[in-house]
C-alpha cells in the first residue's frame, strides 16, 4: 500500500512539472493600444440659417474586409495592405466616420431629425455609401493619411439615389508613429467633414 502511495505521488509531481513547463513557453498576450477618431480640432460653426424640415439617418458606409475592422490601416508600398502592431481603433472604420459625420452635422445644427441606422428611425433622407480608404498611406518615403468616402443621398420613401459624390482628404505625417498616425487622421477627417455636410444641405434642400 505504502508503494503505491509513493508512485501515486512521483506521477502527481511529475505532472506538475510537465504543467509549469507547459506554462512557461506559452505566448504572452499582445499589448495592445486602443485609439479613438481624435475629436475635430476645428469644429464646425453653428449654421445661422433656420433649421430644415426634413430629417436625415446616417448609415454606415459600406467597407472592404481590410477596412470593416478595427485595425489601423496602412500601405506601405504598391497593393500590399497591412496594419499597425500594437495599435487599434475603438471601434471599426465605417462606424468611426458616420460618428463623425453625426458630430459634424450635429455642430451644424440645421438638421434636427438626425439618427443613425443602429436605431433604425424612419427619415427623409438616408446618407450611406463606401468607404473606399482609410488608411496611411506611403508615397514614395513621404507618409500621409488618405481617406476617400463615396457618399450617397437616397430618399427614403422610394429609395432612389438623388446624389452622389466622392470626396477625398489627404494629410501629410511629420511624425510616422502611431500617435501622429492618429493625428493626421484627425486632421483629415477636419477637412472631409464640412464639404460632406455642406453637399448634403444643399442637395436636400433642392429636393425640398
Amino acid at each position: 500500500m505504502k508503494r503505491t502511495y509513493r508512485l501515486a505521488g512521483s506521477i502527481m509531481f511529475a505532472a506538475s512539472l510537465s504543467l509549469l513547463s507547459a506554462c512557461s513557453i506559452l505566448p504572452k498576450p499582445e499589448m495592445v493600444d486602443v485609439y479613438r477618431l481624435p475629436a475635430a480640432q476645428a469644429p464646425i460653426a453653428a449654421s445661422q440659417s433656420a433649421p430644415v424640415k426634413w430629417s436625415l439617418r446616417l448609415d454606415k458606409p459600406m467597407a472592404s474586409g481590410a477596412l470593416n475592422n478595427q485595425n489601423i490601416a496602412v500601405v506601405p508600398e504598391g497593393n500590399l495592405i497591412s496594419n499597425y502592431k500594437g495599435a487599434r481603433w475603438s471601434d471599426t472604420a465605417p462606424v468611426l466616420l458616420r460618428n463623425r459625420l453625426l458630430d459634424a452635422f450635429l455642430q451644424d445644427g440645421r438638421i434636427q431629425g438626425l439618427s443613425t441606422d443602429d436605431s433604425n428611425l424612419h427619415a427623409d433622407y438616408e446618407l450611406g455609401g463606401e468607404l473606399l480608404a482609410f488608411q496611411t498611406h506611403y508615397n514614395g518615403k513621404s507618409p500621409e493619411v488618405l481617406i476617400q468616402y463615396n457618399a450617397r443621398l437616397v430618399r427614403s420613401s422610394d429609395q432612389r439615389v438623388i446624389a452622389s459624390k466622392r470626396f477625398e482628404a489627404r494629410q501629410p505625417l511629420s511624425n510616422p508613429l502611431v500617435p501622429g498616425v492618429v493625428a493626421g487622421f484627425g486632421q483629415a477627417s477636419d477637412t472631409l467633414m464640412p464639404q460632406v455636410v455642406q453637399w448634403v444641405m444643399q442637395q436636400g434642400q433642392a429636393q425640398r
